[in-house]
């Protein structure tokens, strides 16, 4: 059976966040500590932080600050701009700013 490249759907994030609600940084972590298969435990200790801080951020209880945001990206080796991002837009969500964040490099 072959599938024509055209009739391929492809997935955005704007398309994930319609099914899935609004991708936070908490989301994030989580998805990339489980698609590696790492336990809370381990995964804390990869980025220095104690497991109750992963799992608060994990569960959006703990809002994250740019700075924390780049260090956690540095330890997984992400792009700092994309957790800085959702850092910034998770802290606009809260504050209940109907904004959308988008970093570009100066």
């Amino acid at each position: 059976m072959s599938t024509k490249r055209s009739t391929l759907k492809k997935f955005g994030i704007t398309d994930l966040e319609r099914k899935h609600g609004p991708m936070t940084l908490g989301m994030f972590v989580r998805s990339f500590r489980e698609a590696e298969g790492a336990s809370q435990v381990d995964f804390a200790t990869r980025l220095k932080i104690s497991r109750a801080n992963l799992c608060d951020i994990e569960k959006d209880r703990k809002q994250v600050t740019p700075e924390r945001a780049a260090r956690i990206a540095k330890h997984i080796g992400v792009p700092e701009a994309v957790l800085i991002q959702l850092a910034l837009q998770d802290s606009l969500r809260a504050a209940r700013f109907n904004y959308r964040v988008e970093l570009k490099a100066s």
